[in-house]
């Protein structure tokens, strides 16, 4: 996630695209393995526009769904939100990285 018209192009920069793209990763190889134990065609869809560099826009708009439904780090207490087991640990920001690095590539969240 690198644009050039962002004024990021200092090491702060990179090192902060480099962050952003970790969770990315990490995040939709998540998302990849819990939609191939539900639905198997559209893992494999997304898997192969994943891997071309280019997810479809039904996959893209999954994804972002998920991400907002899997949120696990909340901060709230046990009063104020339900605690969501999750093999992956999933904050606010993190789901608002995905989010952004999604509109950066033209998809519509």
């Amino acid at each position: 996630m690198n644009d050039a018209h962002d004024g990021r192009n200092d090491g702060h920069g990179r090192q902060r695209d480099d962050e952003e793209r970790g969770t990315v990763e990490r995040l939709v190889a998540a998302w990849l393995e819990e939609t191939a134990r539900h639905d198997p065609a559209a893992a494999e869809t997304a898997r192969a526009g994943w891997e071309r560099g280019a997810l479809p826009d039904r996959s893209a708009q999954d994804l972002a769904t998920w991400v907002t439904a899997r949120v696990t780090d909340t901060g709230f207490s046990e009063d104020e939100g339900p605690y969501i087991e999750s093999p992956v640990r999933i904050t606010p920001a993190d789901k608002d990285t995905v989010h952004a690095w999604l509109r950066a590539r033209g998809h519509t969240v």
